[in-house]
């Protein structure tokens, strides 16, 4: 059973409601320093710098996913202690690259696009962009990029109850107005006209792509994070763009994989 008044008083006791002032102070984190240095050496070798406070913020969010994992089986005993390292370094790739190394040779909606997801990853620009995360689960990827993309308006979309009511509470504690949590299945969700599409090893690409294409608008992105051994068969498909990336002490290559929707 998910004990939903022991998750709240966690959650209390790590992020009192005293307004935003509690996100920019500093907290004895339960994810360790060596956690937070892989993280950080991810991504200054990406020439990426984030704030104190959005650091703050994703610090936040892992210590909060790690500490209620007994109530809903959010993560496993293994994952909770590199949780930073694997998980919120992965949720952070189509921050990194996007909009970054993608260039109109190879990106496979042209230099328009391109500016979206240069738009998206700096937030410099006038359209309000709409990305939905399908199967958000636990809040991987979408919460890291809701953190790190505030001008982004971000769809949580989630079908199962105790997942759906744990990112709404912590949506709520880490004042993340920009995300808004969907307990639908993405099919049924309503959400339409979308900028980005992305989940993160959901299902197979062309499964995933399929469900995500309806959603999209014309010259919209689906973006997915895949192990590269499952997406390896894409490599020649001309619709297809394909990031390869390597995670702090992760032996295996992954994928950040896109492709618009320009049919």
């Amino acid at each position: 059973m998910f004990h939903y008044t022991k998750v709240l008083a966690k959650l209390n006791w790590i992020l009192p409601l005293s307004g935003q002032d509690d996100v920019k102070r500093k907290l004895s984190y339960r994810i360790n320093k060596a956690q937070q240095d892989l993280l950080n050496q991810f991504l200054s070798g990406h020439g990426v710098q984030l704030s104190e406070e959005t650091l703050d913020k994703l610090y936040q969010f892992a210590d909060l996913v790690v500490d209620t994992k007994e109530y809903g089986n959010l993560i496993s005993a293994k994952d909770s202690e590199k949780f930073l390292s694997r998980h919120i370094a992965d949720s952070l790739v189509p921050f990194v690259f996007m909009g970054k190394s993608l260039d109109p040779s190879t990106s496979p909606n042209g230099s328009a696009q391109d500016d979206k997801l240069r738009q998206a990853r700096t937030g410099v620009g006038n359209d309000k962009i709409r990305w939905a995360d399908m199967g958000a689960g636990a809040g991987c990827p979408v919460f890291p990029l809701a953190i790190a993309m505030p001008n982004v308006q971000f769809y949580a979309v989630e079908p199962r109850h105790m997942r759906v009511n744990f990112m709404q509470m912590v949506k709520e504690k880490l004042h993340l107005d920009n995300l808004t949590v969907v307990g639908k299945r993405f099919e049924t969700s309503g959400l339409t006209d979308l900028d980005f599409i992305s989940c993160r090893a959901l299902s197979t690409f062309e499964n995933d792509w399929e469900r995500a294409q309806a959603g999209l608008k014309q010259g919209g992105t689906f973006v997915t994070l895949k192990s590269f051994n499952n997406i390896a068969h894409l490599e020649n498909d001309p619709k297809v763009h394909i990031q390869k990336y390597e995670l702090p002490e992760e032996e295996q290559v992954y994928a950040l994989v896109t492709r618009g929707n320009n049919e």
